[in-house]
């Protein structure tokens, strides 16, 4: 078996180095078959690409060519646009000389006129100091004191003769005008009845017993000190018995300290938690008041696509006085009373409603923003879009500025007409009694007054003359002079008549 065994391996062997060398040379020979082809490839790729190459060369040659032409093309029609300009600018520049030569010609005749122009003057003016050198000599008065004459002698005859005038116009128009004026305001404010609503800077909170006033304060004043820090409102807890006032200028946060002052009081748990709670909830309530009471207001007047921010102002004014007089109250007064008289007389009076009621809208914001709360209604109508009409009125209703529509005027007078209404307003003593002797006094500082009288609280004013220095005609041009003077020096609600009185009296004793 052995030896069988060995030539079968020996065979086997033989085969597989047999196999081996077939293998090699087949591989040798497809080796060099693909390298072969490799170069042939790179050959063909070779030439086409300087095939490629040259057709490129070409290709960039033809499109420099192309683009030198349509360049120099384009040069000649610029260099020909240009020679076009320059002809046009050289033709111009030839007629701008001519102008300036023909104005030089006409400068050099106008100083020669106004040489001989001043010549002539002074030659006249000459003549005329002759001449009024031999007029004061034949008068016995200089040149001053001669016009000074004249001008007194000129300024009593017309002084006398606009007195004249005056007194007639005012007769014939009072006739007429107060008539219909009459008319159209009693039928305003007969159909047009407000409340009157007066409040002051502090407000009132009854407690239901004494003791409640030392759970306000809490320990150490800890109550007290966060109620005032929250609201921005003084609490003031003294000897008044079973009450709190609330002292404070801003009114809307005298309200949110009163409701949440109130809200505690009813619950009865007071600490700094439940005060911050319940100030919150006080402070969402008077916001929900303000926009009710604003869309109410535009109810009652019929203004309306209004901002939503202008109807929260307007209810803001709701908690504003003016003179004791509730600023929102006014507002829808002056707004139907503007109304009215626009109605009755022919204007607008869906816009005159609208100026009025927003007329006073400043006054809203006036404890934030500075400036007086007519600038202030005028930047927030303009900030709101509300048309020229409407900025206009609320501009001048209280004279600011020059009224440029009846609206607006009808605005001014329905404003002056509100705040007239006998228990509008109310003024403290010292400041009446102080607009009183104001009063009288720019009415004795006036030339030939003897004593004047403020009487009807402050709505007329009687003034009686001195009879050798003021005469029944210059009455008239007297009285206007200190209603001119009353309107610029003072501030006063409604309208002050001034009532001149001349007397003359002679005595005499029978002995």
């Amino acid at each position: 078996m052995a030896p069988y065994v060995l030539t079968a391996l020996v065979a086997i062997a033989a085969g597989v180095f047999i196999g081996y060398l077939l293998r090699k040379r087949v591989g040798e020979k497809a080796i060099g078959s693909a390298e072969l082809q490799a170069k042939n490839i790179l050959l063909e790729a070779e030439a086409n690409a300087d095939n490629i190459k040259k057709e490129k060369i070409l290709e960039a040659k033809e499109e420099t060519h192309r683009m030198r032409s349509a360049l120099e093309s384009e040069l000649r029609e610029r260099r020909n646009e240009v020679s076009k300009t320059e002809k046009r600018i050289s033709q111009k520049e030839e007629h701008i000389e001519r102008k300036l030569e023909s104005i030089e010609r006409r400068e050099e005749g106008l100083v020669k006129r106004e040489r001989s122009m001043n010549e002539k003057h002074k030659e006249i003016d000459e003549y005329l100091a002759k001449q009024v050198a031999e007029l004061e000599k034949i008068s016995g008065y200089s040149r001053e004191e001669a016009k000074h004459l004249l001008l007194e002698e000129v300024e009593k005859d017309v002084r006398k003769d606009a007195s004249q005038l005056i007194t007639k116009i005012e007769t014939e128009a009072k006739e007429e005008a107060d008539k219909r004026a009459k008319e159209v305001i009693t039928l305003a404010i007969q159909r047009c009845a407000a409340d009157h609503v007066a409040e002051t800077t502090v407000s009132v909170v009854p407690l239901p017993s004494d003791d409640m006033k030392g759970r306000i304060i809490g320990r150490e004043g800890r109550n007290i000190r966060a109620i005032e820090t929250l609201t921005g409102i003084d609490l003031i807890i003294d000897d008044t018995p079973e009450a709190v006032i609330l002292s404070g200028f801003d009114p809307v946060r005298r309200e949110i300290a009163r409701i949440a002052l109130e809200k505690l009081i009813v619950d009865g748990r007071i600490h700094p938690a439940r005060i911050e709670e319940m100030v919150q909830k006080a402070t969402k309530e008077v916001n929900t008041i303000i926009k009710e009471e604003g869309e109410q207001a535009c109810f009652e007047t019929g203004v309306h696509n209004l901002h939503p921010e202008m109807v929260k102002l307007l209810g803001r004014l709701k908690y504003r006085t003016s003179y004791g007089q509730n600023v929102l109250k006014h507002s829808i007064e002056v707004s139907l009373l503007a109304g009215m008289m626009a109605s009755e007389l022919g204007y607008d009076s869906k816009l005159a409603r609208r100026a009025g009621l927003l007329h006073d809208i400043g006054k809203s914001i006036d404890h934030e923003v500075e400036g007086t709360h007519v600038e202030i209604g005028v930047n927030i109508c303009k900030k709101y879009k509300e048309s020229w009409k409407v900025i206009n009125a609320v501009e001048a209703h209280h004279g600011d500025v020059e009224a440029t529509t009846m609206e607006a005027v009808l605005v001014g007078a329905a404003d002056a007409l509100s705040a007239a209404r006998p228990g509008a307003r109310r003024e403290t003593l010292e400041s009446y009694i102080k607009r009183l002797e104001n009063l009288e006094n720019i009415a004795n500082t006036t030339k030939g007054v003897d004593k004047s009288y403020a009487i009807q609280a402050g709505r007329e004013i009687r003034v009686a003359v001195k009879p050798n220095q003021v005469s029944d005609d210059e009455i008239p041009m007297l009285a206007r002079d200190i209603a001119k003077k009353i309107e610029a020096e003072l501030e006063y609600p409604g309208n002050i008549k001034v009532n001149v009185i001349r007397e003359t009296r002679a005595v005499e004793y029978a002995k």
